[in-house]
């Protein structure tokens, strides 16, 4: 017999006996003390944790990736379900029972616990988001602004560029001073090893921790990964870090919960998701927010993803995240194909608290392009039925070109926010009047390359971009001085 499992059953005195199991469900007869998601030991040695309770057995989800016998042994641990956390996570990739994924290197465990499932802090403890969370892509920083404590939901079909946009923004928030956790949700081994390995080309994942796990891990491995990252963020939040969290993505962990609630025969609700699917992702995303610390405001900025099929974010877990988030970025299958990137549609995105915390010329752009591009794309419509190119309507189109042009960034370009007013500013005062795409949108790319090779180039720009006051100030300025 094992000497953990014999110590517990000594310690707690209480026995219980598996009488059937169904996948990662396991019912339990016995053990009359147990509370609701505490830590059990089967005699196999593996874990669980209770899940449930029926009038007479325990309903308990073990992580054992093989269906447990039934007629063995249980024992409590009289401890909640919880997971080591510490700075020693820094730099790790981790499976959501807190143990490292990666044999080749040496690791300390940490010596401190928390458990997975907290209650989320209340509001007496938050405070209203105050600072930008600078992403480094143009489209978002400008028109679909995100802010430090802020939940936005990334929805959007498969392979549009979402996970790019993801780890552009962990990238971003890490080199301003922030931790970043990945959480990945039943994703396959090779989508994980290149989200580790961009995260270490940026030089970025001593500051991150990877949370992940895969699609062939028992169901209840992959349904409390995105609590055991949130509790990671929590530890940090604490410790006086700022955080941002990706879960990578709700959707499946919706369909990880639906799949063990009608195994253990809960009635089915809408698409067959049981009832408490709603209060199980708004609990997880209350856990997020800017928070009131001993070290002062501290946030947990929370980036979930929900795969739309087909574009259609109105089906049941996409309009259920869409109402708990702050806002939501949707990335458009049409404006992929079409050679967008990233393929953010701004006129379906949503940011409810971003703008308030915009710098007050990027607000002006903002406020500024909505309509231009919103009025741009009515005549785009009226030339599509024959009418005349007038110069006016020529100019629009090459401007509207142009702003796209500026938002299309590259798989691994990250763009500071003062080069991003200098370049919006030399499209907007026809820099490159009557030129070609390609000529514009090579001068693009080599100007955002100099901000961030050049320390003189870069040093222009942001006295340029401090010292005005408004758009129209930096306008003039842009014009004025010639930036060498």
């Amino acid at each position: 017999m094992n000497d953990e499992f014999a110590s517990y059953l000594n310690t707690t005195g209480e026995v219980g006996y598996v009488r059937r199991a169904v996948s990662s469900l396991v019912y339990v007869e016995g053990l009359p003390s147990v509370r609701p998601y505490e830590r059990v030991m089967f005699e196999t040695g593996t874990y669980g944790y209770v899940n449930a309770f029926t009038e007479d057995m325990v309903e308990m989800i073990s992580f054992s990736e093989v269906p447990l016998p039934a007629g063995i042994r249980v024992a409590r641990t009289n401890e909640l379900l919880s997971i080591p956390v510490g700075e020693e996570l820094l730099g790790m990739m981790i499976d959501p029972l807190g143990r490292p994924l990666r044999q080749d290197i040496s690791w300390v465990s940490p010596k401190n616990y928390r458990t997975v499932d907290s209650d989320p802090l209340p509001i007496r403890a938050r405070a209203r988001v105050a600072e930008p969370c600078i992403t480094g892509i143009t489209i978002t920083d400008i028109m679909v602004p995100l802010g430090k404590g802020q939940r936005a939901l990334v929805v959007g079909d498969q392979k549009t560029g979402k996970t790019s946009f993801l780890l552009r923004t962990v990238i971003s928030q890490i080199r301003e001073g922030s931790v970043g956790i990945y959480v990945t949700v039943g994703k396959s081994k090779l989508v994980i090893r290149q989200i580790e390995d961009m995260l270490m080309k940026a030089g970025v994942f001593d500051r991150t921790i990877v949370v992940a796990a895969y699609a062939e891990d028992p169901a209840g491995i992959i349904y409390i990964a995105p609590s055991v990252g949130m509790t990671i963020a929590e530890y940090f939040r604490d410790a006086g870090e700022d955080v941002v969290i990706v879960i990578d993505d709700l959707s499946m962990h919706a369909k990880i919960y639906r799949e063990l609630s009608l195994l253990g025969r809960r009635a089915p609700g809408r698409n067959s998701y049981p009832g408490d699917m709603f209060y199980i992702h708004a609990r997880l995303m209350e856990r997020a927010g800017n928070f009131i610390t001993p070290a002062g405001e501290r946030s947990i900025t929370c980036l979930p993803v929900i795969e739309a099929a087909h574009g259609d974010i109105t089906s049941y877990i996409s309009t259920n995240t869409i109402s708990m988030t702050d806002g939501h970025l949707f990335f458009d299958y049409n404006l992929y194909v079409a050679g967008h990137r990233p393929a953010i549609n701004p006129f379906l995105s949503v940011t409810r608290v971003g703008r308030q915390i915009q710098s007050p010329i990027a607000k002006e752009i903002n406020q500024l392009l909505t309509g231009f591009l919103s009025s741009a794309r009515q005549l785009e419509t009226v030339t599509s039925f024959g009418a005349e190119f007038n110069e006016h309507l020529k100019i629009t189109l090459e401007k509207q070109r142009n702003v796209y042009l500026l938002f299309n960034q590259t798989a691994h370009e990250i763009i500071a926010p003062p080069v991003q007013l200098y370049l919006f500013c030399l499209i907007w005062t026809e820099r490159w009047k009557n030129a070609p795409a390609e000529e514009v949108e090579k001068e693009l790319h080599v100007l955002s390359d100099r901000y961030a090779t050049e320390k003189s180039f870069r040093k222009q720009i942001d006295t340029l971009v401090a010292k005005a006051s408004s758009l129209n100030s930096l306008l003039e300025f842009v014009q004025k001085e010639q930036i060498k």
